[in-house]
């Protein structure tokens, strides 16, 4: 089997085939919003959870005790490695449903892949990443769908349970709130310099390293204290979902640009122009949404706008228990975990601040 995987790896790069790698490849977030606008609104009495304050995933109570909470997410190569593109994608469509609050339980792959073209060992070690990746969560892969393409995209339909009164949303964000980040930033920037052969091989590790680890750990830490809100950092970037954060809990957050835990050279490669379409398109978003502070280093605020892929759980925690909060995740193995910001009351048409 390894030499199988080798000899596929050898002849064939996926990011070859990818125009966008991993969450970059995610449509902009304005042109989003405009058609999701149009749609009618899903109304039922026990959907405790849908699309008005974008969320990680839906939530639908189907007992007094019991709820489900859904998501999907699939993307294209952000590694060559197929078996890490497999596990990859599998962690960050498993993770929405850590950022509920829920356990992830079953999966259906989505698989886009050519039939010509790509030898058919590539597509399995594809699968046997995410499913390796499931079964270290917990989840049982029940089955699937493929459609041919050109472009090769993997990911995953989920499915968790969660207590109905034990729901995270992305919103409910209070003053005097401490903002807890568990990941690195930078995965977009490192990755992509990686596809126009800059940076290393050590920061691709770094970057891979921090994709494949998964948010249920840190999600079962933050479990044990009060978390008013919680989502997790993905394509929309730190500031774009900071700013769904704040605009659905009527407050304004702030971050600190020099507390950001940041990937190894992502600042450099960031300097060196390494960054992505998304990252454009989430600026072009957030323009009158966030305020930087002239002080704020140029490499520091890209990295915020960055697209993360398979990112870090974002919580807004009461301020008095932050350092404890911090200080748990870090003895449970979630190294990066930290306080990255606060949440203040409403004021001026900014409603997220990076200083």
């Amino acid at each position: 089997m390894d030499r199988e995987r080798r000899s596929a790896q050898s002849t064939f790069r996926l990011t070859d085939r990818a125009r966008a790698a991993g969450c970059a490849g995610k449509l902009g977030p304005a042109d989003l919003s405009r058609v999701l606008a149009n749609l009618p609104v899903a109304a039922h009495p026990d959907l405790l959870v849908g699309t008005a304050t974008a969320d990680d995933a839906g939530v639908f109570r189907l007992g007094p005790d019991l709820a489900l909470v859904q998501t999907v997410d699939f993307f294209s190569p952000i590694v060559d490695d197929p078996f890490q593109f497999g596990a990859v994608a599998a962690a960050n469509a498993i993770s929405d449903v850590y950022a509920m609050g829920g356990e992830p339980r079953t999966a259906l792959n989505i698989v886009c892949f050519p039939q010509r073209d790509v030898p058919m060992e590539v597509l399995a070690e594809i699968l046997r990443g995410g499913i390796a990746k499931a079964d270290e969560a917990g989840v049982v892969v029940l089955g699937g769908h493929t459609f041919n393409d050109e472009e090769i995209k993997f990911g995953m339909a989920v499915t968790g349970v969660v207590h109905p009164d034990r729901i995270w949303r992305n919103v409910g964000a209070r003053p005097g709130d401490a903002l807890v980040l568990t990941k690195a930033l930078g995965t977009g920037i490192v990755t992509t310099a990686r596809k126009r052969g800059a940076g290393t091989a050590d920061d691709e590790a770094a970057a891979v390293a921090s994709m494949l680890a998964l948010n249920g750990p840190a999600a079962r830490v933050l479990g044990d204290f009060d978390v008013h809100a919680c989502t997790d950092v993905t394509g929309f970037s730190l500031l774009g979902h900071g700013f769904e954060m704040a605009d659905g809990s009527g407050v304004q957050l702030v971050f600190d640009a020099e507390e950001l835990p940041v990937l190894p050279n992502a600042r450099a490669l960031a300097l060196g122009g390494q960054l992505t379409g998304g990252c454009r398109r989430n600026r072009e978003w957030l323009a009158n949404r966030v305020a930087i502070a002239p002080a704020v280093p140029a490499d520091l605020a890209e990295i915020a706008f960055d697209p993360q892929t398979s990112g870090g759980l974002l919580a807004a925690v009461p301020g008095a228990d932050a350092g404890r909060i911090v200080a748990t995740l870090r003895a449970a193995g979630i190294s990066s975990a930290t306080v990255v910001g606060h949440v203040e009351p409403r004021s001026g048409d900014a409603v997220v601040l990076l200083g």
